[in-house]
């Protein structure tokens, strides 16, 4: 079926996506893949591309369009790519809306630049070591020295974690407030204090550098609290339907451009002295997969126009979410089976894809937890 929720001004935004993934990151993906982490100048390229900040008003450096079609162009692009490791849609879609929406006049001017340029990059540090994503358990906490907030604790799994010039750190600043005692306070590269453990080995997303965070005594300006003083935890939910959102694109990407390779494949590779797609089991394999992305994709695509337009709502996000990264894991696995032998072999897209996706129904909230908000607001 057509796409149709796209213009030619997204027509071209594409182009451009693919000319600075052909120039700037496929050449060096692969030494990015044994070095663990992408080389800073990628991201100034992407600044100086238009691709930081697109959102973020002309005024601060950013290209000021709020239409989420363009992040969605950009998510598909490098799934499609196969490029994990360089995360534009975190900086973009996650962090993008903290900084532009909570950030005062005075930390917009004095972050938002380099947001856009590429110069600073940024994360989110919310997991713990023994709280996982859970909010009421967060350890980490911040205390009110009059001029400055002291900041202790360790966060984990934090993508961006090593290159990172500025990691919005989810704390504790009322002891005794649970999630509703939480805020966020802007960390920044060099601060005394401020250490950076093990870039984490995965099994897939090798050039996406993800680190351990410690802060010991870490001296937090006063005028890096981001938001409201213990307002974390309704900062958080309002932006995470974009987060899901950026990941369920990036599913359905993933999975139609899995179908492509493989029903190619099966067209070629011959077995009992004739191609795979002669075989009436691997044809029903491909058509049920098939159905099953078109079927995806019409949801997705109704999501993508809800959520440009601001009427996309929670649950609809986490069906999105759960429902395109499910379906991106099952026809990872079911390409992989039909490349046989050789979709075991990491030179094979399929192999590749298959321990890069597997990480989709983890972040961004659990396949369960989108499970539960669901079902909650189905039968509270």
């Amino acid at each position: 079926m057509q796409r149709q929720i796209f213009t030619e001004e997204h027509d071209a935004f594409r182009e451009t996506v693919r000319t600075f993934l052909a120039k700037e990151v496929l050449p060096h993906y692969e030494q990015w893949e044994k070095d663990g982490i992408v080389s800073r100048e990628a991201w100034r390229a992407a600044g100086r591309q238009g691709l930081l900040g697109l959102a973020v008003p002309e005024e601060y450096g950013g290209g000021g369009n709020t239409d989420f079609r363009y992040s969605a162009v950009l998510a598909e692009e490098f799934t499609r790519a196969g490029v994990s490791g360089l995360a534009l849609g975190l900086h973009n879609d996650i962090i993008g809306p903290y900084l532009t929406g909570l950030g005062t006049e005075e930390q917009k001017r004095r972050w938002l630049p380099g947001f856009c340029s590429g110069e600073t990059i940024t994360a989110i540090a919310m997991t713990e070591p023994g709280a996982g994503s859970d909010l009421q358990g967060i350890r980490t906490a911040a205390e009110d020295k009059g001029d400055h907030w002291l900041l202790n604790g360790s966060k984990t799994f934090i993508s961006n974690g090593i290159l990172a010039d500025l990691v919005i750190v989810v704390a504790k600043t009322s002891p005794e407030g649970g999630a509703k005692g939480l805020s966020l306070l802007v960390v920044e590269r060099g601060a005394e204090g401020f250490e950076r453990g093990r870039n984490l080995d995965k099994i897939g997303q090798k050039s996406q550098d993800t680190a351990e965070l410690f802060f010991d005594d870490v001296r937090v300006p006063k005028e890096n609290l981001l938001g409201e003083l213990d307002g974390a935890f309704v900062h958080l939910m309002t932006n995470l339907a974009q987060e899901r959102m950026g990941i369920a694109v990036a599913g359905i990407a993933a999975a139609e451009h899995l179908l492509e390779i493989t029903t190619r494949y099966v067209k070629e590779r011959e077995a009992f002295g004739r191609p795979l797609s002669k075989l009436q089991h691997i044809r029903f394999e491909i058509a049920e997969m098939a159905t099953e992305c078109a079927v995806t994709r019409t949801f997705l695509d109704r999501c993508i126009v809800d959520h440009s337009e601001g009427t996309l709502d929670a649950v609809h996000a986490s069906m999105a979410k759960w429902w395109a990264t499910e379906l991106q894991k099952r026809v990872a696995d079911r390409c992989l089976q039909l490349h046989g032998g050789y979709g075991y072999m990491t030179e094979y897209r399929v192999a590749k894809a298959y321990t890069d996706g597997r990480i989709q129904t983890i972040y961004g909230g659990t396949t369960e937890i989108m499970k539960e908000i669901i079902g909650r607001s189905l039968l509270a």
